[in-house]
Parts: structure tokens; sequence; C-alpha cells
């Protein structure tokens, strides 16, 4: 069976820094392969698709862009607690799709050695988030869960404009491989 590959990689892996506590390490590695999983799909828009709403109270195309790199940057600075740029360094100066995707690029790789030298200890400490305090790592899968919200709220889009919708974790109705195997059917959902 060949591995799902990506056309794009906008964070390679050997560029994922080593854990400090090897138990965090497939934090990392999560965290840029989500990465270049919104890449992809951000590269399937054109700079002309950056108004496209799906409905008239929907959020448009620029705007979640715009709203990942600000909320990460949010949930990683305020809550987290990284090194972030100010909130007003973090968009572009001029939104494009090519920009906006070479801003999370470098946003991404520049929390990477940070989050690679916490230890175990700091991971677990409760900290304001919000309304409620969380551990840290909680913020952290929070953060990649909302990052996947919005990205699948960006395929819909492009399946709504009737465009390819870039694999992710598998196959799609547009992008398959010789070996790929979609649990799409009671007898693989029950291999062992």
């Amino acid at each position: 069976m060949q591995p799902m590959r990506y056309a794009f990689t906008a964070i390679p892996d050997e560029n994922i820094p080593r854990a400090s506590d090897p138990a965090f390490q497939h934090m990392l590695d999560t965290y840029v392969s989500e990465t270049n999983k919104v890449a992809s799909v951000w590269r399937a828009f054109g700079d002309d698709d950056l108004g496209f709403r799906a409905h008239s109270r929907s959020t448009a195309v620029g705007d979640i862009l715009k709203h990942q790199l600000l909320s990460e940057r949010r949930f990683f600075g305020e809550f987290i607690g990284s090194p972030e740029p100010s909130p007003a360094e973090v968009l572009p100066s001029q939104l494009t799709v090519r920009a906006a995707l070479d801003r999370l690029t470098q946003l991404v790789e520049a929390r990477l050695p940070f989050l690679a030298g916490q230890r175990t200890e700091w991971w677990l400490v409760r900290v304001p988030f919000f309304e409620v305090e969380r551990e840290r790592v909680w913020i952290f899968w929070r953060r990649l869960l909302h990052t996947a919200h919005h990205r699948t709220q960006l395929t819909v889009y492009l399946r709504m404009m009737d465009r390819s919708v870039p694999p992710t974790y598998g196959p799609t109705a547009d992008v398959t491989w010789d070996g790929a195997d979609p649990t799409n059917s009671v007898s693989a959902a029950g291999r062992k």
C-alpha cells in the first residue's frame, strides 16, 4: 500500500524539532501535520475566492484565514504562554492566499522550538482559558480541534464552489491513490 502523499508540504518533517520530553513529540508532529493539512486546503483557493461565503450569515474565506492566524496567536500567546508577535504583526499587510499561507508557516515554525523545550510539568500547569482554567496540554489540543473545524468549513466551501477537495486524512471523492483503504463498509470497519 502506498502511503498518503500531499501535493504540497508547508513544513517538512525534518523541520520538526525533537521534544525535550519524548512523551510530547506526538504533539509537535501532529501540530505540523495539521498545519500541512490547513495549507493544502488554503492552496485550493485563489485570491478571487477570499470574499466567498456559503451564506449571507457565513464567514468569508478571507475572514476564516485571518481568524486562523489571529486566534492561533491568541491561544498560544495568551493561554499557553509561548512568545508571539504582537497581534498587529500577525496578519500579512495585504491578504492573499499565498501571504496568509506564508504567514501561517512562519508563525508555526517560530512556535515549534519553544514548544519542544517544555517539560511535562509545564504542560500540566492549569492556566486561565477564557472564563475557566485548563491545563496547557488541554488548551493545545483544543487549539488543534479549532483549527480542524475551520479547515473543514473551508472544504465544504470548496465543494459548494464545485472545486476539488484535497485529501487531509485519506482519499476524497477527488483524490485517491492505489492502496487507499477508506472505511466505508462494515467489513472494513471490522478488520483487526
